[in-house]
């Protein structure tokens, strides 16, 4: 790797608002807050509205459209349309 063209990698914990849980990860992202960590040390914390944690997708509450469903009755409502 070239010296002083990379961005700085450190540890930085991520909240996420939705769900309140928090991890702690590397990342080149900065904050001007910080919070102390399970280790007793002190890291910079980013908030972030969603995350694994509370995404719908990973958490399994993850609703399935009937999209067959909903062409049928668009058919049965407009089949007579345009019809003299």
């Amino acid at each position: 790797m070239k010296a002083e063209i990379h961005p700085d990698y450190h540890p930085v914990i991520f909240r996420d608002l939705a769900s309140g849980e928090a991890f702690l990860t590397q990342s080149t992202r900065t904050s001007e807050k910080t919070e102390k960590w399970e280790d007793g040390n002190e890291y910079p914390l980013v908030e972030v509205e969603i995350s694994s944690a509370s995404h719908p997708f990973y958490t399994g509450k993850q609703r399935i459209m009937d999209s067959a469903g909903r062409v049928e009755r668009f058919n049965a409502r407009f089949k007579n349309f345009g019809k003299a």
